[in-house]
């Protein structure tokens, strides 16, 4: 079930639909569905995202998985809270735009996505190549893989090394083309993409001791 049928409740719609889920978009603007194409199959709902009844109609009871990313922050954290705690929707996720009230919310147990720093991160990484950059964020936003630039220091160096001067762990090489998980005795060679898991808190620490070979710059 999606609330809110904006440009990324339309797209997410018709991502999981194309995938053969059953989707349910609910929106309190009716006119909102027109950015569904005609070949959506799933269940379109007009009303208020966090009204019981609403929820019921669109099939609430039955919902594995409630994303709520309309275009209010209350809206979507109290339609998010009323699923996981009144109908127990076992994956909910909600966007929120002020990233410090996504953080109260995130400790509260409801994973959010902070739309304003997820995009500011991701300009990051356009205007400055080096560094880390995204592929996937887990849904509460806490722990991130992504392909961080290794400086020419980690050349002829085991894996292992670069985790423990990092506090990250590398998941997966690609070179040449191929990708492999790295054993103990993995060395990493020039040309290699590191791919590695941390926490989004650390990612400043894991950029430097991939860069310059010290987690303290």
């Amino acid at each position: 079930m999606i609330l809110g049928c904006g440009r990324v409740g339309s797209l997410l719609a018709h991502r999981l639909d194309d995938m053969g889920h059953s989707v349910a978009v609910v929106d309190q603007d009716a006119g909102a569905f027109r950015k569904l194409s005609p070949n959506f199959s799933g269940q379109t709902v007009t009303g208020v995202g966090f009204d019981r009844e609403t929820l019921e109609t669109a099939g609430i009871a039955r919902a594995h998985a409630f994303a709520a990313v309309s275009s209010g922050d209350n809206s979507n954290i109290l339609a998010a809270r009323v699923a996981r705690e009144t109908y127990g929707v076992g994956q909910v996720v909600a966007r929120i735009y002020d990233p410090r009230r996504a953080e109260v919310y995130q400790r509260l147990g409801i994973p959010t996505v902070a739309t304003v720093s997820w995009s500011t991160g991701q300009i990051m990484r356009q205007i400055l190549p080096l560094g880390a950059q995204n592929e996937y964020t887990d849904p509460s936003g806490a722990v991130v893989l992504a392909q961080v630039h290794v400086g020419q220091h980690w050349l002829g160096l085991r894996t292992t090394d670069l985790e423990e001067a990092s506090g990250a762990r590398v998941a997966f090489l690609t070179r040449y083309g191929q990708a492999f998980i790295p054993t103990q005795e993995s060395v990493i060679q020039d040309g290699d993409l590191v791919h590695a898991l941390y926490e989004i808190d650390a990612r400043d620490r894991v950029e430097r001791a991939f860069e310059t070979g010290s987690g303290e710059g």
